[in-house]
């Protein structure tokens, strides 16, 4: 499964790579529109995400770290957040 979470993460950094080079350098006319809107989306809905993972990030020694990362790869770093708690758990 961690594999999966780590491809995700690669495909959404692509992802955001593309939005950010079409800001600075935009492609032909329906695609720039519609990477510009789906950036913008997501971008949303990672705060989202943000702010209701917020009280659960509250504990945890590198929050700042973690939330920045919820900005960028979103529910995929939140669930690698709830595998790495369940394991220190079991360790006790």
């Amino acid at each position: 499964m961690k594999v999966l979470w780590g491809l995700g993460k690669v495909l959404t950094l692509l992802f955001w790579a593309v939005a950010l080079i079409n800001i600075f350098k935009p492609l032909i006319n329906p695609f720039d529109l519609l990477i510009n809107l789906a950036g913008s989306l997501l971008l949303l809905t990672h705060v989202l995400e943000l702010l209701l993972f917020n009280s659960s990030l509250r504990d945890r020694p590198h929050a700042w770290r973690d939330r920045l990362y919820i900005l960028v790869v979103g529910i995929l770093h939140v669930q690698t957040l709830r595998n790495s708690s369940k394991r220190d758990d079991s360790h006790a």
